[in-house]
């Protein structure tokens, strides 16, 4: 049977548990020159239609929506008389009456939750005050949390010496100032020039250019990206009755003890039956690039020799991210690895009709 021959007798196989078959074939019918080929062939015919292009979408929260923000930006305006009346006293009591506006603040200078919590360090040492910790600016930005008179004071005149270039030095060779941006150019009277006349949309377009527009958003919320095809895998264990552990909030010693699983760390889910034995393992994995996805598709060899180790228990992976669309070092040696047993999101619910969930579903 020829490499082309083999690919076609996978591709017409009638059900999931037949393409496993017949993809475990492939070792025996074939040198191993020719193995790569054949995995990354049938990873572009029958698998690469399922990944979904999620770049398209990011996550949602409150904190991040509009609504909440122009809240705090009205604070921030009505308490400083539209950015003109900014002393230090009187950001600090602006702060002090509604704390949510410490977000547009900081917004303002362009720094960080954790940088500019970094900065209140620098004043507050000097004035023989305590600094404002990163977790106390993100309860006042999302729930408008009170503040002390001291942590008030701190956060007023840490915002003054930001806006008027007093906090930090001159930056080193090439770099420049985080204040060069074009509403604060000029410290507070580019932010009340912007204020009372508008961003010119080429400006606010270049700041996306600079920073992307969900940059931020994305990175903050990486966690719930990620948790994004774990949760959807949950989701569906659980109305099909599957007996499993999330593993990333189980110890690893238990996971070995129990199941004899000894690869660090365990694979994202572990599926059991009723007697508690093993029955399969299951990895997540999200990817928007190549190289990434290569890195990742590592995990799967690990994985894989595991499974062998126990006894042939299956593998599954559900992937997610254009970064599997590169077959020859991501996407094939992962369905190879898996033989065959790999979902997206798309394609999750079909998840049940191959073993051992045909078994185990109620």
């Amino acid at each position: 049977m020829t490499a082309d021959e083999t690919i076609q007798y996978i591709e017409e196989a009638d059900s999931w548990d037949q393409r496993v078959a017949r993809l475990r074939q492939v070792p025996q019918r074939h040198g191993t020159g020719e193995h790569a080929a054949i995995y990354a062939e049938v990873a572009r015919r029958i698998y690469i239609g399922h990944l979904a292009p999620d770049f398209a979408y990011y996550p949602s929260g409150e904190f991040y929506e509009l609504a909440h923000f122009e809240a705090s930006y009205a604070a921030a305006y009505e308490g400083t008389a539209g950015f003109t009346n900014v002393s230090p006293a009187n950001l600090a009591a602006t702060i002090q009456v509604a704390p949510a506006s410490l977000l547009t603040f900081r917004v303002i200078t362009g720094l960080l939750k954790n940088e500019f919590a970094a900065s209140t360090k620098l004043v507050a040492e000097p004035l023989g005050l305590a600094a404002v910790s990163p977790g106390k600016v993100d309860s006042m930005e999302r729930s408008g949390t009170a503040v002390t008179d001291a942590q008030a004071k701190v956060l007023g005149e840490t915002l003054h010496r930001i806006l008027t270039g007093t906090l930090f030095g001159e930056p080193p060779g090439e770099f420049r100032s985080k204040q060069q941006k074009p509403d604060t150019a000029d410290g507070w009277d580019t932010v009340r020039s912007f204020a009372e006349e508008g961003v010119p949309y080429a400006t606010f377009l270049h700041q996306r250019h600079y920073g992307g527009a969900f940059r931020q958003v994305l990175d903050a919320m990486s966690e719930a990206r990620g948790n994004l095809i774990e949760d959807a895998v949950e989701a569906l264990f659980q109305e099909h009755g599957i007996q499993y552990i999330r593993t990333g909030s189980h110890n690893q010693g238990e996971i070995a003890e129990r199941f004899e699983v000894t690869v660090t760390p365990a694979p994202d889910f572990v599926v059991f039956d009723e007697a508690d034995h093993l029955r399969a393992m299951l990895e997540c994995k999200g990817a928007n690039d190549g190289g990434t996805a290569r890195d990742k598709a590592l995990r799967f060899r690990t994985l894989h020799d595991e499974s062998v180790r126990l006894g042939g228990v299956p593998l599954l992976a559900v992937l997610s991210g254009l970064g599997w669309l590169r077959v020859n070092d991501t996407l094939g040696p992962v369905v190879r690895d898996c033989d065959g047993r790999v979902f997206t999101l798309s394609n999750l619910p079909e998840m049940m009709s191959v073993s051992p969930f045909t078994l185990l579903a109620s």
